[in-house]
């Protein structure tokens, strides 16, 4: 119940300018009127698969009047697009079977043939597979590992297709990510098509959680707010993506009115969530865990 009753709070304090993301939220004591909050209510429930299996259903949260929304889950590391993610000896950052398999890869550019492209000597990274992301940078050729967004330079999320679809997030969107356990925040860009509560090895490591992605993430705790309509389809640089966060956010009142809101909503949110609970909610733990990510299909 602690963690549903913060969801809200931490959303809205996400607000905050990009100048406080590296450091942790500090107490603030102020009093603002009901009326001025931003309203939020719960929107739909998500359902949520592992390995084709459904588990239960998210609670996916509308923030306020406009088409922002948010949820909470765990963090999956995210090794797709760094130019190191996967190799034939298996030795890459991730384990190979989470870039899919001979003949249905998903996280590695193939040929015609449907083999794997390698990368030549000129390359980042020789002998290994260029790894994609469903986020890609049209001006380069297709077998170019700079095409791709890196895992291991950017703060990016993976989400669901049929969530994106649902809530009208596209490819190159803003989301804001928080920790609850490191009260650590960071701005993203929604770069790939994976599971509820997936991310790259940057975002976490922006975010205080391991970042191996054979080994790192977080079993729950991470509450993630997403902008539909606030990208336009391109790749972004970490300045370019935390301009942009600093931007969608501006259009909200002080830290101190932020913090006063989170408070008011708070309670607001935990009396609806005590009148829907059902034996569908699913656990944070229930979304998919390192090392177990469903394979979806990725634009090459």
């Amino acid at each position: 119940m602690k963690f549903l009753n913060q969801i809200l709070a931490l959303a809205i304090v996400f607000a905050l300018p990009a100048s406080t993301l590296a450091q942790s939220p500090q107490p603030l004591n102020a009093a603002i009127s009901r009326d001025a909050c931003p309203t939020s209510s719960r929107w739909f429930e998500f359902d949520v698969y592992r390995f084709g299996e459904l588990r239960g259903q998210a609670p996916i949260w509308q923030l306020g009047g406009g088409p922002a929304f948010f949820f909470s889950s765990g963090l999956a590391i995210d090794a797709d697009g760094a130019p190191n993610a996967y190799n034939a000896d298996d030795t890459g950052l991730d384990y190979l079977f989470n870039a899919g398999q001979p003949g249905q890869w998903d996280g590695i550019v193939q040929d015609q043939d449907g083999s794997p492209f390698v990368q030549g000597p000129d390359d980042p990274f020789p002998g290994y597979y260029i790894s994609c992301t469903a986020l890609f940078d049209r001006t380069k050729r297709h077998n170019d590992p700079a095409r791709f967004v890196d895992a291991t330079q950017i703060p990016y999320v993976a989400l669901p297709g049929d969530l994106a679809e649902r809530t009208g997030a596209r490819l190159g969107d803003i989301v804001l990510v928080f920790s609850e356990r490191t009260g650590k925040y960071s701005y993203a860009i929604f770069a790939d098509i994976g599971a509820l509560g997936e991310g790259s090895i940057a975002l976490a490591e922006n975010l205080g959680i391991g970042s191996d992605a054979r080994r790192g993430g977080s079993r729950a705790g991470v509450s993630y707010v997403v902008f539909p309509g606030s990208g336009d389809g391109h790749p972004k640089s970490v300045d370019e993506i935390n301009r942009r966060g600093t931007e969608l956010t501006a259009q909200w009142s002080g830290a101190e009115g932020i913090v006063s809101c989170a408070g008011l909503a708070a309670d607001k949110i935990a009396n609806s969530v005590d009148g829907t609970r059902d034996n569908k909610g699913v656990p944070a733990e229930q979304t998919a865990a390192p090392g177990e990510r469903p394979v979806d299909a990725a634009a090459n």
